[in-house]
């Protein structure tokens, strides 16, 4: 492997977005394993758009227009998740 490629900052930036992504997963591997049942946590959501907004970042600094686009896609889902879960929260707040 050619070690020089780590001498691009947006490298680092994008490997540090793959793992904030894809520490999602693990977050709600290890609440699903203790409540017995899948769930899909809060920091899932979260890891989701911190990752994806990193990765949409190193998408856009190399150009690639098929990862912008999943990307973008996905951000839109992960804030509309988290908007649906307060909107969620603060109407159980009414009652």
């Amino acid at each position: 492997m050619d070690w020089s490629v780590f001498q691009d900052p947006w490298v680092i930036v994008g490997f540090c977005g793959q793992a904030l992504f894809g520490a999602r997963f693990l977050v709600q591997w290890i609440v699903s394993e203790r409540l017995k049942r899948s769930v899909i946590p809060l920091p899932f959501w979260f890891l989701s758009l911190g990752g994806g907004a990193i990765l949409l970042s190193y998408a856009i600094s190399q150009g690639d227009p098929v990862f912008i686009a999943g990307q973008g896609l996905g951000l839109f889902i992960y804030m509309r998740n988290l908007y649906l879960i307060y909107r969620g929260k603060s109407r159980q707040e009414e009652v």
